[in-house]
C-alpha cells in the first residue's frame, strides 16, 4: 500500500507540473500570437480600426469568461455596475491606446514603449501616493529608460502620431494597473471576477466613440470575407486566452515565474518584429533593445528582493491534537471522578 501511495503521489506531482507547463506555454504563445495577429490584421488585412477591434475583443472575452464560469474555473460575483464604470473607462483607454500604438508603430517600438509603464508607475506612486522605494529599485530604472531612449531614437519607423498614442497608452495603463489592485481589494473580487463585469461594460462605453477614432464609412465598407473575419476572431480569442492564462499562471505558480515568462515574451516579441514584419535592424536599435531587456530583468530581481524583505514571517506551526487512547481516557475519567468526590 505504501508503494502504491508513493507512486500515486508522484503521478499527482507530475500531473501538476505538466499542467503548469501547459499554462505557461499557453500564456507565452497567446501573448506573442496576439501581438503578431493584431499587427497582421492592421498591416496586411487592412482592418485599421483599432477601437472597433477592441470592442470585439471585449465581447469575446466576456463570452469566454462566461464559459469558464460554467466549468467552475471561477465564481461569478454580483457587482453594482456603477462601481465598475470608472475602472472600465480606464480599461477602455488602456486597450484602445495599446492597439493604436501597435497599429501606428513597429512591434519593437510598441513593445519597448510598454516597458515605460514600470518607471511611470513608480513615479506616480512616489509623488502622488507618497510611497517609498528602495534606492536600488529607483537606480535600476535608469538603464531601463536609457535603453528605451536608444531603441526609440534609432527606430526608423518612429512617427509623431504613433509616439503620442504610445505615451498616452503608457499613462493610462499605469493608472489602470494601480487602480485595479485597489478595486479588487475594495470590492472583494479576483481579477477574473472583475474582468467579467469590466469587459461588457467597457464594450458598451466604447461603442459610441468608435466613429471618433475609426473611419466609420471605411469600417462599414470593409470587405468582411471569411479570411478577414477569421483573423479578426482569432485576434479576439487570443486576447481572451492571454487574460485567462495570466490569471491561471500566477494562481498556480508565482509572481517570480510569471516575470521570468514575461522576460522571455519580451525578447521573442522584439525579435519577431525583425523576422515576421521585416523591421530594419540597426546597431543602436539593437543596443537599446538589449539594454532594455537586461534592465527589465535587473529591475524585477531588485524589486522581488525588496518585497522579500518586507514579507511577513511564516505563521508558527501548530501541532495537531493527539488522539487519546481509550485506556488512557478511562484512567482520566476515573481521576476526574475521584477529584470530584474529594472536592465535595
Amino acid at each position: 500500500m505504501g508503494l502504491v501511495a508513493t507512486i500515486l503521489a508522484d503521478l499527482d506531482v507530475v500531473r501538476n507540473n505538466l499542467l503548469n507547463l501547459f499554462l505557461i506555454v499557453l500564456n507565452i504563445t497567446s501573448s506573442i500570437a496576439i501581438v503578431i495577429s493584431n499587427k497582421w490584421v492592421f498591416q496586411f488585412s487592412g482592418y485599421t480600426f483599432g477601437t472597433a477591434l477592441t470592442v470585439i475583443h471585449f465581447v469575446v472575452t466576456f463570452i469566454g469568461l462566461w464559459v469558464c464560469a460554467q466549468f467552475g474555473i471561477f465564481t461569478i460575483k454580483r457587482l453594482r455596475i456603477l462601481d465598475v464604470v470608472p475602472l472600465s473607462l480606464l480599461f477602455c483607454g488602456f486597450v484602445v491606446f495599446t492597439n493604436l500604438s501597435l497599429q501606428y508603430n513597429s512591434v519593437g517600438f510598441y513593445q519597448v514603449m510598454k516597458v515605460l509603464t514600470t518607471p511611470f508607475i513608480v513615479f506616480v506612486q512616489m509623488f502622488y501616493y507618497r510611497m517609498n522605494f528602495e534606492k536600488m529599485v529607483k537606480l535600476s530604472l535608469i538603464p531601463l529608460c536609457i535603453g528605451v531612449a536608444l531603441a526609440s531614437a534609432s527606430d526608423v519607423s518612429v512617427n509623431m502620431v504613433g509616439t503620442i498614442y504610445a505615451l498616452v497608452g503608457v499613462v493610462i495603463t499605469s493608472f489602470y494597473q494601480i487602480m485595479i489592485g485597489q478595486y479588487q481589494k475594495s470590492l472583494g473580487v479576483d481579477s477574473m471576477q472583475l474582468l467579467f463585469f469590466q469587459a461588457p461594460i467597457s464594450a458598451v462605453l466604447l461603442l459610441p466613440i468608435v466613429p471618433v477614432f475609426d473611419n466609420f464609412t471605411a469600417l462599414m465598407a470593409y470587405e468582411y470575407d471569411v479570411w478577414n473575419v477569421s483573423l479578426i476572431l482569432l485576434s479576439a480569442v487570443l486576447a481572451f486566452f492571454v487574460n485567462l492564462s495570466i490569471f491561471l499562471v500566477i494562481g498556480r505558480t508565482s509572481a517570480v515565474t510569471y516575470n521570468v515568462v514575461g522576460h522571455f515574451k519580451l525578447c521573442v516579441l522584439i525579435f519577431s518584429g525583425f523576422v515576421v514584419f521585416g523591421n530594419p535592424i540597426k546597431f543602436w536599435n539593437i543596443t537599446g533593445l538589449i539594454v532594455t531587456v537586461i534592465s527589465v530583468m535587473i529591475y524585477t530581481h531588485v524589486k522581488l528582493q525588496a518585497q522579500a524583505k518586507v514579507a511577513p514571517p511564516p505563521a508558527p506551526k501548530v501541532e495537531p491534537l493527539q488522539e487519546i487512547p481509550p485506556e488512557k481516557e478511562e484512567l482520566l475519567t476515573e481521576k476526574e471522578r475521584t477529584s470530584s468526590v474529594t472536592s465535595r
